[in-house]
């Protein structure tokens, strides 16, 4: 088989979805089933205009929160938080066992620390503050 390495000018759908089957398959046979679903919860304003939320998944036993976004005018009302007890309470009917967030944000860390997650890794330069990842037992 001969094989050639390709940049690629901009993210094609479904050459995307190649990589990630094979690699989920490839996965599965080391881990086990993935046990992938996505989580959405919305925030949403008087007029029902999604205006910030949380978006994740469960896989593997745990919960990822991928992005979490509160508008500036509703922080410091408890929301951040409140998005996050709703998705480790579906993490956890979905069986996980744990959860992990990352940020480059020390307003949003600290409200993660508040919420029981602790830091387990650090990278310098991703941003004024670089990058932590976050995590927590459910």
């Amino acid at each position: 088989m001969t094989l050639t390495i390709t940049l690629e000018p901009a993210p094609d759908p479904e050459n995307e979805k190649a990589v990630r089957t094979a690699l989920s398959a490839f996965n599965e046979t080391l881990f086990g089933p993935a046990n992938a679903a996505g989580l959405h919860i919305t925030l949403r304003d008087d007029e029902g205009v999604v205006v910030g939320g949380l978006i994740g998944q469960t896989w593997f036993g745990f919960l990822y929160t991928r992005l979490l976004f509160v508008p500036e005018e509703a922080r410091g009302q408890g929301f951040g938080a409140r998005l996050l007890t709703i998705a480790e309470e579906e993490g956890r009917r979905r069986g996980c066992k744990g959860a992990y967030i990352d940020t480059m944000s020390e307003d949003a860390r600290r409200v993660y620390e508040r919420c029981g997650y602790r830091p387990v890794g650090h990278m310098p330069g991703m941003g004024p503050n670089g990058m932590t990842w976050l995590a927590k037992e459910l």
